[in-house]
């Protein structure tokens, strides 16, 4: 089987997380510079059997468009033509920073670590992935 990869898609920096081969569980990956996504995409490409991408897509709470959203779907159109191959799908991001910052507190992260934005949104796509994998696994 294939991998799927999640982005949590930032303005400075970008959450990476991947799934296994069996599409059961999400792995933090990495934060990269959101200005090295789409090389970084293209190595991890080369590297892993991928054939889905996930996009965190923000939204309010009212369902109405975040600050960021339009960059998130230009994002959307340029991963599509960069992986024609790849299902490029979004996922609702709703609450995925505080659930980053629960669950790293839960797992006894240290104070410096719970400030660290990148690896909240390494966490956050982490998130994303997983909440994909579960409404669309085998079981």
């Amino acid at each position: 089987m294939s991998k799927a990869i999640a982005i949590d898609f930032g303005l400075k920096r970008t959450g990476l997380a991947i799934s296994d081969e069996t599409r059961m569980f999400a792995f933090g990956l990495e934060t990269v510079d959101s200005r090295d996504l789409m090389n970084r995409l293209i190595q991890l490409s080369e590297q892993e059997k991928i054939d889905t991408i996930v996009l965190g897509l923000p939204k309010r709470l009212n369902n109405e468009d975040a600050h960021i959203t339009q960059n998130v779907l230009l994002l959307e159109e340029a991963l599509k033509k960069q992986f024609p191959l790849y299902s490029v799908v979004l996922e609702d991001e709703r609450f995925t920073s505080k659930m980053a910052s629960a669950a790293m507190h839960t797992a006894g992260a240290s104070k410096k670590q719970k400030r660290e934005k990148g690896l909240i949104d390494k966490v956050s796509a982490t998130i994303i992935l997983q909440s994909y994998l579960d409404r669309n696994g085998l079981v």
